[in-house]
């Protein structure tokens, strides 16, 4: 059983601008059209649990890009989108047993997705690995990957990949 983030921030460590926008991204020059190994990533996942702002914002994308079940972890939300249902299920709770839950119903890798659901896992000490690939941008504000901790959490470096001599992809694993 792990949990993953596999995420992209811009140098001064933000994954959007302050209206949530990722249009940064889609800036960056890719000649050969990579996915940057994010298939490769997909292809060991079981579910996906993200958080309802990422949903939102997955749901202005041309096309649903998951092919795993999506857990979209919100207090707010009350119901999906007709296209989404049977792709995606709201889910609220404490996320430890929310995980302890998933993995009983066979989900052992998740990937976890979005800002404030990133920070919540980090802070109850959830997150196993972190992919994170620095983009050459400073964005100068916006929302950011990490935010405040009560303890300490050590990560040992496994690898850094470039890409396009732009982008630095670096994999890290929690040291208990």
């Amino acid at each position: 059983m792990a949990n993953y983030v596999y995420i992209a921030t811009s140098l001064d460590g933000f994954i959007a601008t302050s209206n949530g926008e990722l249009d940064w991204l889609e800036e960056l020059p890719n000649p050969e059209k990579s996915d940057y190994g994010f298939a490769e990533f997909m292809n060991n996942m079981d579910a996906v649990v993200m958080g309802r702002k990422t949903f939102s914002k997955v749901l202005t994308f041309e096309q649903w890009v998951y092919d795993k079940p999506v857990f979209v972890l919100s207090n707010s939300l009350t119901k999906l989108p007709e296209s989404i249902v049977g792709k995606a299920e709201i889910v609220s709770g404490d996320i430890k047993r929310l995980i302890i839950q998933l993995n009983q119903k066979g989900y052992q890798n998740l990937y976890i997705d979005g800002g404030r659901v990133i920070q919540s896992f980090l802070q109850k000490d959830l997150i196993d690995e972190m992919i994170i690939t620095r983009v050459p941008i400073l964005l100068g504000k916006g929302f950011p990957l990490f935010g405040k901790l009560e303890q300490h959490l050590q990560f040992k470096h496994k690898k850094t990949e470039i890409y396009n001599n732009t982008l630095v992809k670096s994999h890290y694993i929690r040291d208990r």
